[in-house]
């Protein structure tokens, strides 16, 4: 069986990605699991090589199927041409965000053209692609509009914990008016059928937390839990999911970490990610679920304090490209 090829998007040309895509690529074993392409571009790659030291050819393939990824070469398929002494690391540029929103939509089309197995993607500002005229809240957002996916969910896993989460990027305030019966069990359903699918789970268990503290307590501090959450798992319940809940989160996170589940489902952003990026904080990988292509990610920023220094950090890309083969090549047998 052929190895995936697995799209990299450079990410924010000024934040960590070039440096951690750099480092991950220089590591051999990537390649005897995947053909690892770069969208991006060349310019940038090779200043990047070069600011790190690292001896590394920087080929422009023709042909992505038949072309030779061997460890010591960087395959990049440039989207952009950005005047390299203008994109200073570290500094945020509105400039760049086109070429940036350029890199994400070219992987997705790639992947939904069959071009390429799968989609890894380094970080972004979210800042800079929205001042540079194009209003998406993030990666997740952008993927499912071209897409034109509907139902799919944001999950972060690392080595103890996974979560999946109901809203995502939106004022804290908005939380409670944006939950709904039907979202919930959306993201209950979806979430357990990638997980059988991409994850080897027959039967996932998921917790599914509540929104107010103690789960409401009897509506004492929010009737959210009965009114809208409690049906969503009693639905799941009926399809055959083995879901459970409203859960406190005050000791959902306990009993999830120490294996009693397999996800928790989590009704807000931070509610899902603090716990995880307090165990996983350098070597978690988001997902996007529920996409009719396989996207993965790093669970960081542009990390611009330490851009262009050499410090950054590439585990979790290296793991975001290993997920990304591993659902690959599950999704190839199929």
């Amino acid at each position: 069986m052929e190895l995936p090829v697995i799209g990299i998007t450079m990410g924010d040309p000024a934040g960590v990605g070039p440096e951690i895509i750099v480092k991950a690529l220089s590591d051999e074993k990537l390649f005897q699991i995947c053909r690892p392409v770069v969208l991006g571009d060349r310019g940038i790659i090779v200043r990047t090589a070069a600011t790190l030291g690292l001896s590394m050819r920087v080929n422009v393939p023709r042909n992505l199927r038949t072309e030779s990824y061997q460890p010591g070469t960087i395959n990049i398929f440039n989207l952009s041409d950005l005047n390299v002494n203008t994109v200073i690391p570290g500094r945020s540029d509105e400039r760049f965000g086109k070429a940036v929103v350029d890199y994400i939509k070219a992987g997705a089309r790639m992947a939904l053209a069959g071009e390429i197995e799968a989609v890894t993607t380094a970080p972004i500002s979210k800042e800079v692609i929205n001042r540079a005229g194009y209003a998406y809240a993030g990666h997740t957002e952008l993927f499912a509009q071209v897409t034109n996916t509907k139902d799919y969910v944001m999950m972060l896993t690392g080595e103890k914990l996974r979560v999946a989460l109901v809203t995502t990027h939106c004022r804290l305030k908005d939380v409670p008016c944006l939950l709904d019966t039907k979202r919930i069990f959306t993201i209950i359903e979806v979430t357990n059928n990638c997980l059988k699918e991409y994850f080897g789970l027959s039967n996932p268990r998921i917790a599914v937390a509540s929104l107010n503290p103690h789960g409401g307590e009897g509506g004492i501090f929010g009737d959210e839990e009965e009114r809208i959450i409690v049906p969503a798992i009693k639905r799941a319940g009926e399809t055959g999911i083995d879901a459970v809940g409203p859960l406190p989160p005050d000791t959902l996170f306990y009993y999830a970490v120490r294996g009693d589940y397999d996800v928790a489902v989590c009704m807000y952003h931070d509610q899902g990610l603090i716990p995880l990026k307090l165990l996983s904080f350098q070597d978690a990988v988001n997902v996007t679920l529920g996409l009719p292509i396989i996207r993965t990610s790093v669970d960081h920023g542009t990390a611009y304090n330490i851009a262009g220094t050499g410090k950054a950090n590439e585990t979790s890309l290296k793991n975001a490209i290993k997920l990304a083969a591993s659902m690959a090549n599950k999704k190839i047998k199929k």
